[in-house]
């Protein structure tokens, strides 16, 4: 991208606490069907929920394109900005400075972790806080256009720029 770096002096915040919540493997309980549980687990009707913590889980570790820090660490994202809905979700962000030249990059960033990481039935609406960027209904349309958003994966330097700021999300 281009040299010119837009917050040359960012603030940094503590990271919050990883949720809570543990995975089958994690709390001791078998991934695998025992052998005396004959039920049928495979009924399609039943859809595992996702709330707000798992996707800022996959979120929060993403880095800035411009600084070697996570999107949770200079508060661009957070749990209190994600809106979870019936195979719809929503992340709301907030740039470093209102005038954030990465702020494509960075919703980007977010939609490609998300369309990577959650299964396809999901409608992903990813959008700048409001009043938190000066241009600010021109990133929201960038970044909600099917067409733009996939022009944009098309661009191997772009591509190659969010490939950096993904390779730190765990």
């Amino acid at each position: 991208m281009s040299g010119e770096i837009f917050n040359a002096n960012p603030t940094i915040y503590a990271l919050s606490k990883k949720s809570s919540r543990k995975s089958q493997f994690q709390t001791g309980q078998s991934l695998w069907v025992d052998g005396d549980d004959h039920q049928d687990t495979s009924d399609s009707s039943d859809v595992e929920p996702i709330d707000q913590d798992e996707i800022f889980d996959l979120i929060r570790s993403i880095s800035d394109p411009e600084h070697p820090n996570s999107l949770e660490e200079l508060r661009v994202v957070s749990a209190e900005q994600i809106e979870v809905g019936h195979n719809y979700i929503a992340v709301e962000f907030t740039p470093t400075v209102p005038h954030c030249g990465m702020s494509t990059l960075i919703g980007l960033s977010i939609r490609v972790r998300l369309l990577r990481s959650l299964p396809p039935r999901f409608k992903i609406d990813i959008r700048v806080k409001p009043g938190s960027h000066q241009s600010e209904l021109a990133v929201n349309k960038q970044l909600n256009d099917k067409e733009r958003v996939a022009a944009a994966l098309e661009n191997p330097a772009l591509v190659e720029t969010l490939e950096k700021s993904l390779a730190t999300a765990v």
